[in-house]
C-alpha cells in the first residue's frame, strides 16, 4: 500500500468516529433540566454512547416514548453500572437536560430505580 493510500484510510477512520460523537452543547441545552417518570422499553449499550428509551405518560394519560442518552458503556461501568443495573420494564425517573431541536429525546445526569430509590449516575457528558 503506499504512503497516499495509508494516509486516506486512516482519515478515513477518523472522520467515521468523529461523525459518530458530538459535543453535549451542539446536541442538548443545559438551561432546559428534564425530568420525567416512565418504564423502561430498551436498552442499547453501544459507543460512543449507551441509550436508554422510556415510556412516559402526560396528565392526560398519552403515552410518549423519550430516547435518553447516557455515557459510554465504560464511563457506565466506572460509575457503578452492570448491564442489568436497569431492566426493561422498571420504572425510572430521570434528571438531565432536554435535546435542543428533537422532541423527546434527553441527556440523563440522574437515573433512579423508582423499586429501590437507588440513584445511578449517568456519566453524563453535560460538564457539570
Amino acid at each position: 500500500m503506499t504512503r497516499g493510500a495509508v494516509v486516506a484510510v486512516l482519515l478515513l477512520l477518523t472522520s467515521v468516529r468523529t461523525l459518530g460523537h458530538h459535543n453535549f452543547l451542539s446536541e442538548f441545552d443545559p438551561e432546559r433540566p428534564l425530568k420525567v417518570t416512565g418504564t423502561v422499553t430498551k436498552l442499547e449499550w453501544t459507543n460512543p454512547h449507551t441509550w436508554f428509551y422510556l415510556d412516559v405518560k402526560d396528565e392526560g394519560g398519552q403515552v410518549t416514548n423519550w430516547g435518553m442518552e447516557m455515557g459510554s458503556p465504560n464511563a457506565l461501568m466506572r460509575a457503578g453500572w452492570t448491564r442489568n443495573a436497569m431492566k426493561v420494564g422498571e420504572v425510572v425517573t430521570v434528571e438531565g437536560f432536554h435535546a435542543r431541536d428533537k422532541a423527546n429525546i434527553g441527556n440523563a445526569r440522574v437515573v433512579v430505580l423508582v423499586s429501590t430509590g437507588r440513584r445511578l449516575f449517568a456519566a453524563s457528558s453535560a460538564g457539570q
